[in-house]
């Protein structure tokens, strides 16, 4: 429902997909585990551009940030697998997550903001 009360169609990615993306950004990530810091956050910075030119639609802010937070995750469990000594806190990988991943925001506009620009009335 809208702020007005009326209707509104939420949009959001399958939870299906997002836990299969996931998983496989895992798997990547273990085979990165021991390479460069600085090529691991470019490659998980196209990750994450590519997710959002194909989910960031309205409606599905909660989702994208719940995905930069699961990925964000993810390469912290990597890294810290690296050695003994754990280094790494959550605040050192929000540093390095705000220098190489792009924030969790909406790209496309809404349906009807599309299609007035195609048709005018």
């Amino acid at each position: 429902r809208t702020r007005k009360g009326g209707f509104k169609l939420g949009r959001k990615p399958i939870a299906k997909r997002v836990r299969r993306t996931l998983k496989e950004i895992r798997r990547k990530l273990r085979l990165r585990m021991h390479d460069d810091l600085e090529q691991t956050g470019l490659w998980l910075g196209r990750v994450m551009q590519g997710w959002l030119g194909y989910y960031a639609v309205p409606t599905s802010t909660r989702t994208l940030s719940r995905f930069r937070i699961e990925l964000m995750r993810a390469w912290r469990w990597t890294l810290r697998r690296r050695s003994q000594q754990d280094y790494l806190t959550w605040r050192r990988i929000v540093a390095l997550s705000d220098r190489y991943i792009p924030p969790a925001r909406i790209l496309h506009p809404w349906p009807e903001t599309r299609f007035a620009v195609k048709h005018s009335s």
